[in-house]
Parts: C-alpha cells; sequence; structure tokens
C-alpha cells in the first residue's frame, strides 16, 4: 500500500483523523495559553487605578494568543490527517492547492457527492461503486473517515448520478443503465432495478449519466461510437453517437420494464464520444465535450498530431422540443472540428481555415466542407487535439466551467493529462468560437513526456458548492481534493497542500483581518 507523507498507510491516516488523546492535550495546552490574558483581565477589573490595560495591549495578547490557537490546530490538523503522497508530480496555478484523500482505488471514474456529503465513485475495474465517507473539516482540512463498497457489480465502469432528493441512484454498465434506492445516512441500497438496456458494443464504453438540477425529472444518458469511424452513425436510427433523454418516473414506476435506448427521445447525434456531459446550473443549459476521432488524414496528408480538435458543445435546455438546438447533427462521422489550420489545405469555404469550423477528411466519403457547413453543428469552443475531455462540471456561479483531461495515447508529444478551466460570462463561453487557447491549466503533471504511464489522468469531477473539487484518477487509482478552482482560493501550496490551516483560516474569517 502507498505511504503517507507522515508514513503512515491510508487506513492508518483514517484512525489518526479522530484521536481524542491528541485533542485534549491541544485543548490543556490552549487552556495553559488563556491563563494570562484572564489574569491581566481580572487585575484590570478590580483595581482599575493601578492598572489600566490598554487596547493595544489587549490586542497583542489577542494576536498571540489567536496564532497560537492557529499554530495548535494547524499541528493538529498536519498530525491528524496528511494528504497522501502523489503517484505523480502533479504542479498547480497560483491560487490552486490539492490533496490526494484517498490511493488504492480500482480505476475510479465517476463520482458523485450524496445528501450526507459522502462521495460515491465508480471503481471501474471490476468492483463497482464505493462509499467514501468525510468528515466535516473544511478546504483541504477534510479527510477520509472510511471507505466501503456499496454497490458490488463489475459491470459498471462509468456513469453515476443521484435524484434530486438524493434518494435514488443511478449507475450504468457499458450495455444497462439500472437505479438502487438509496439511503444516504445508513449508506446502503436496496435492490437493482434495470432501466436501460441495449447498449452492448465495441469502441466506446461510457455511458454517462445525469439528473439535470433544472429539470430533474429527466435522464440523460451518453453513447459513443463502436470504433474510431463509425459510419452507421450517419444514421439516427443508429443509435449510437447520441445523447437521449429519458423520463425518470416512466423509467422506475412499478412494473416498468427496461427500455431500449432508442426508446429516448434524441437532445444531440453526431457525437462521436462525448464522456463529460453537464447542466449549467445558473439556466439548465446542457453541454458536453467530444473525444474526437483518431489519426485522420486529408487530402493523403497525416494532419492527426493536430487535428481535429476536441470540441465544447451546446445542446440548450433538455425539455424544450422547440428550441433550435434540441436534436441538432454535431457532424459525427463525416465532419470533425478544426484545431490547427495551417495542415488544412484546400478548404473550399471562403476566408479559409480556422480554428472551430468544421471539416471533412480522407476517413469517409460522400462528404464535403460545405456539406458540413451547411448541415453540421459548430462547436461553440475547440481545444486541443486527442486531449479527451471526459468530465465536465461547471462552479455554481455559472462563472466557469471545469474539465477532466483525461490526456492523449497518440501523439508526439503526449498532451493532455490536467484539471482546467473555461471562463463563462452569461450562460456562454468568453471565449470566442475561433480561440485556440480557451482552455487554462488549474492542475496538470510535471513533465507529459511520462505521460500517461506516470501520470495522473482527471477521469470524474464533482464540485460540492464549498470550493472543493473532487477529482478522480483512473490511470492512478487516486482521488483529490481540489481547491482555489474559481482563483479565489489559498495561494500557498507544501505538498500539494495549502500552507494555511482551515482553522486558521476560520480564525481570520470569524476575527478579522485586523489581527493580522
Amino acid at each position: 500500500m502507498d505511504k503517507l507523507v507522515s508514513g503512515a498507510t491510508n487506513q492508518e491516516c483514517i484512525s489518526l483523523c479522530r484521536r481524542p488523546i491528541k485533542r485534549l492535550t491541544n485543548l490543556r495546552v490552549l487552556l495553559f495559553l488563556l491563563l494570562p490574558l484572564a489574569y491581566s483581565l481580572l487585575i484590570s477589573t478590580i483595581e482599575p487605578s493601578r492598572l489600566v490595560l490598554r487596547r493595544s495591549t489587549t490586542m497583542m495578547l489577542l494576536q498571540n494568543l489567536v496564532v497560537a490557537i492557529a499554530a495548535v490546530a494547524q499541528t493538529t490538523a498536519a498530525t491528524a490527517c496528511p494528504g497522501l503522497a502523489p503517484a505523480s508530480n502533479p504542479q498547480t496555478a497560483d491560487g490552486v492547492a490539492f490533496k490526494v484523500l484517498q490511493n488504492g482505488l480500482a480505476k475510479p471514474r465517476g463520482v458523485v457527492m450524496d445528501s450526507e456529503g459522502n462521495l460515491l465513485v465508480v471503481e471501474a475495474k471490476g468492483k463497482g461503486v464505493t462509499r467514501v465517507v468525510l468528515d466535516d473539516a473544511e478546504g483541504l482540512d477534510v479527510c477520509v473517515s472510511s471507505s466501503a463498497q456499496l454497490i458490488d457489480d463489475s459491470t459498471l465502469n462509468h456513469g453515476i448520478a443521484l435524484s434530486s432528493d438524493g434518494k435514488t441512484l443511478f449507475v450504468s454498465s457499458d450495455s444497462n443503465a439500472y437505479a438502487y434506492p438509496y439511503d444516504a445516512s445508513k449508506g446502503t441500497v436496496g435492490n437493482a432495478k434495470h432501466l436501460i438496456k441495449g447498449m452492448k458494443q465495441t469502441g466506446h464504453v461510457s455511458r454517462t449519466l445525469l439528473v439535470p438540477r433544472h429539470n430533474s425529472d429527466l435522464l440523460l444518458v451518453s453513447r459513443g461510437s463502436d470504433s474510431n469511424i463509425d459510419k452507421e452513425t450517419a444514421e439516427i436510427s443508429s443509435g449510437r453517437s447520441q445523447l437521449r433523454i429519458f423520463k425518470i418516473p416512466d423509467l422506475v414506476k412499478d412494473g416498468a420494464e427496461a427500455v431500449a435506448y432508442t426508446a429516448g427521445e434524441v437532445l444531440g447525434w453526431g457525437l462521436r464520444n462525448s464522456v463529460g456531459v453537464a447542466d449549467d446550473p445558473t439556466n439548465g443549459h446542457i453541454w458536453t465535450v467530444e473525444n474526437s476521432i483518431d489519426n485522420m488524414e486529408r487530402e493523403g496528408t497525416d494532419i492527426h498530431n493536430s487535428n481535429p480538435g476536441e470540441e465544447l458543445n451546446f445542446h440548450g435546455l433538455p425539455n424544450d422540443t422547440s428550441s433550435a438546438q434540441y436534436g441538432r447533427n454535431f457532424g459525427y462521422p463525416g465532419c470533425v472540428a478544426i484545431y490547427d489550420p495551417s495542415n488544412v489545405k484546400s478548404f473550399s469555404i471562403d476566408g479559409g481555415p480556422k480554428v472551430g469550423l468544421q471539416m471533412t477528411g480522407d476517413h469517409i466519403t460522400g462528404y464535403t466542407d460545405d456539406w458540413c457547413r451547411e448541415n453540421a453543428t459548430a462547436p461553440h469552443l475547440t481545444f486541443g487535439s486527442h486531449l479527451a475531455p471526459l468530465d465536465i462540471k461547471f462552479l455554481n456561479d455559472g462563472s466557469a466551467a471545469l474539465l477532466a483531461i483525461h490526456g492523449s495515447w497518440n501523439r508526439q508529444p503526449p498532451n493532455g493529462y490536467r484539471l482546467s478551466r473555461v471562463s463563462f460570462a452569461d450562460g456562454q463561453p468568453v471565449a470566442k468560437a475561433d480561440s485556440d487557447d480557451a482552455e487554462e491549466k488549474l492542475l496538470w503533471n510535471a513533465d507529459n513526456a511520462e505521460c500517461p504511464s506516470k501520470c495522473f489522468r482527471p477521469a470524474g469531477l464533482w464540485l460540492d458548492g464549498k470550493g472543493r473539487t473532487f477529482m478522480t484518477s483512473d490511470s492512478s487509482g487516486e482521488l483529490f481534493v481540489v481547491t482555489g478552482v474559481s482563483n479565489n482560493g489559498p495561494k500557498a501550496k507544501v505538498n500539494g497542500g495549502d500552507k494555511t490551516s482551515g482553522a486558521e483560516r476560520s480564525m481570520r474569517k470569524q476575527f478579522g483581518s485586523w489581527l493580522w
């Protein structure tokens, strides 16, 4: 088992988080520190003519006391729950800090938080769903209290979502979607109900699930292609490379039998492998991140190292069937997005090739650039080739979306393997559609030349509304907690952590910055 920074094992870290002896010792220290201040205040009250305790003296004593309290609290936190040593060497942007909460997980993928503030993680390497119980500490001081298997099902591989009341847990395998009654306080599930069937295929096997907050009676299910170039997906009837909508009440009612994936309403199609699906909490709009094709050639030239780009696609509201976005075709398999215009030759559209415009290639016949422009929906943003975004989550205020960039497997040099941010304003990306730098790195590997084998690879994200992002890395078996993603977090980092303890930050908030 991997070791903690302090030399303790993961399980020992869990037990250390609740050591009453250490807390009692620290309480005695704090009481000792209070004595000089209490004595001075007592003397000034009894004999005011002999001793006047000036405000400056009081402030000095209070300041020293609070700093001492913070120091003791920081020492306690550091002793009780240090972060685990990262398997790689993550780097951070200014203001961003992280800690490895747990390691040794079996290919962790999708992650959600239940109504009790605990995490449910899909372990895709033959396990199922694990419930990770967190303590009530804030920021990076949070600890794992316990971790246990919730669902034993080796077929579950990525998708996970909770109903709006937190009492139904949705999960998926490569072929099916299920619902479990879930009790967050007890950490137990009931019997599984089979909801959706008929998704078995080769190729892309993730079936991402989303219950939109503004339309919580709906379940969105994403399904990718069965190969790099799945020509049958040019027909909507194929049921692949699509994002479909299902009504939860119809799926879970008594006596209901599992329905075929093709029974769902089509929100979007021509989506090669849109693993990341999210709703903007401020308006309910649905966005996806697309994993585009590999090994692209155009007019006999290999351009795959920088084309096509990965996509950020907009789908509007999932309940607005009259909107222009509902049911749109996003181009695959015939059309893909340009990221590097420099190697796109003989582009037929006036103005030449630009980032984000759709093009075709040698991988398929019967398409032209003009056809793509007229019939396929272009992405709102285009990212670098082969980055492989696997998740997208919005900040609660809608000011940014976070991307889990899993990273490339067939380009040189390797690229990706990071947590990134895309800024939003008024419900749309701040960057223009032809921008080639809309993505801002937050957490990344020190040397991509070591990737993918020796790097963390983000797979799933969850934002808890308290400024914390929980991130899984399937390649390293790690669960991270990250702060500062909105650029308002702590500035200092030590071994991926924050020099300022949660207790001290809380003291500053309570007592005011004038004590510092």
